[in-house]
């Protein structure tokens, strides 16, 4: 007899524990403590175990959406602005860089509003709305400190430095710009989702453009004066796509071993590049150019000055400013790629971009697309079915075919999208139905986790 989804659920739960807590122990290793602040582990690019981590979160996040009363659900679901919120503001002022060196022990609030500059029941009230859901610790009444998932918000500069140089602040700090992008523009768009659904008002290309009431483009308005921090700061927070996804899905042989030293690889839209530097160390005969807005190539030219100033010097890499809604300047480069560049689009555009590349590319031209492949919360269907999963195999009964919010950050990229741009993480479906229109078919399909690689030829 079959167990109950419930009790199917515990014994996902059960047996992952115990498959993580073997892992650890062959190391000679504990499972890391929520209490204390993040470490590196050997442990943490497991793809193996890192599928067994989203299968306990998705069966986790399945039991308490089970057993809880459905107003419950609402009641924390609906008011989810608030974590952003708090986040944002979590950020804003510094309170993981406050706390970075207060220990088990922690800092009474008093003394983390002094050095914040804000008021202490305020700021007391947010540090215990998030540590009521696992960021931040409150150690004893009133008194606080960073734990496993606060601390990753502290910046690589000293308190000192940010307060000296907020604009620059992000700089090395991709999750604290994340959470900044996303509690800023992010939530101030969301709050118009709605209004923009309900009523697609002419010439508004996004809910962004009602709520900062704006004609341009997003990255027009970082461009705009007074906005130098949240353009460094989105940047900061995508130039961690190299450092966010395991390298080795972007440097798989299939990609790049054909290369020699004759072949071009521009990294479209690629903002300081940190993939490419990646590429160049794994495979250094190609030259590189890395393509994205004038503003970006500068942030770029130091980026690369800072960590790898020899592949400039020695011109195997290149950085150039360009815009992909107009002709490719680099014509018939051997490998044409994007990372997370379409998602940013909706299909006119998407197809515009292609369309551009197409036309530059000759017959053995190559376009490598590193993108998020929107998953159904049902099995799928047709020969690429295999393409939502988040793992080789089907999740086991009774998980939801995208394993929910255990299968990554999908779904609310895709959100996100929309606010900001009315862009889209398509569905394996519309990928297919976009390629054909802008001259390109699919070759290959590789699935790595949280990204797709989808390897086509000019059609």
């Amino acid at each position: 007899m079959s167990p109950s989804p419930l009790t199917a659920l515990a014994n996902l739960v059960s047996s992952s524990i115990q498959t993580l807590e073997a892992a650890y122990a062959k190391e000679g290793l504990v499972f890391p403590s929520l209490d204390e602040p993040f470490a590196p582990s050997p442990l943490d690019n497991d793809q193996v175990l890192a599928q067994t981590t989203r299968v306990l979160v998705a069966a986790a996040a399945q039991i308490i959406a089970t057993v809880r009363p459905p107003m419950d659900t609402i009641q924390d679901y609906a008011p989810a602005m608030y974590m952003s919120a708090t986040l944002g503001t979590a950020v804003d002022i510094n309170l993981a860089d406050i706390l970075k060196n207060s220990g088990s022990q922690g800092m009474h609030i008093r003394d983390i509003a002094s050095q914040s500059g804000t008021d202490p029941n305020k700021t007391g009230r947010i540090l215990r709305y998030l540590s009521s859901r696992h960021i931040f610790r409150e150690v004893t009444p009133d008194v606080f400190t960073n734990n496993r998932v606060s601390s990753i918000l502290t910046r690589a500069k000293s308190l000192a430095e940010i307060k000296k140089d907020p604009v620059g602040s992000f700089e090395g700090a991709g999750p604290a710009a994340f959470v900044g992008h996303v509690a800023d523009e992010g939530l101030k768009s969301a709050a118009y989702i709605s209004e923009y659904v309900r009523e697609q008002p002419a010439g508004i290309d996004a809910p962004f453009h009602l709520a900062l009431n704006e004609k341009g483009s997003i990255w027009d308005w970082y461009d705009k004066p007074g906005n130098d921090l949240r353009g460094r700061r989105f940047n900061s927070a995508m130039s961690g796509g190299g450092d966010m996804f395991p390298p080795a899905i972007f440097t798989k042989d299939v990609y790049w071993k054909h290369l020699t030293e004759n072949d071009v690889v521009v990294d479209v839209g690629g903002n300081v590049g940190t993939v490419t530097m990646l590429l160049v160390k794994a495979f250094p005969k190609p030259r590189y150019i890395i393509q994205d807005i004038a503003k970006v190539i500068e942030d770029g030219k130091n980026y690369w000055n800072d960590k790898f100033p020899e592949a400039l010097a020695d011109g195997r890499v290149k950085l150039q400013a360009a815009n992909f809604f107009e002709p490719q300047a680099v014509k018939g480069a051997a490998v044409y790629f994007m990372r997370l560049v379409l998602h940013d689009w909706n299909n006119v555009a998407c197809k515009k971009i292609l369309t551009n590349l197409r036309a530059a590319a000759l017959p053995s031209t190559k376009l490598v697309l590193f993108e998020a492949i929107m998953p159904h919360a049902c099995p799928g269907t047709g020969p690429y079915a295999y393409a939502t999963r988040t793992g080789k195999e089907d999740p086991p009964y009774p998980l939801l075919a995208n394993l929910g919010v255990g299968g990554g950050f999908a779904t609310m990229i895709d959100m996100q999208m929309l606010a900001l741009m009315d862009g889209q993480t398509p569905t394996i479906e519309e990928w297919l139905d976009l390629f054909p229109t802008a001259g390109w078919k699919l070759d290959e399909l590789h699935v790595d986790g949280p990204l797709a690689g989808f390897i086509l030829s000019p059609a």
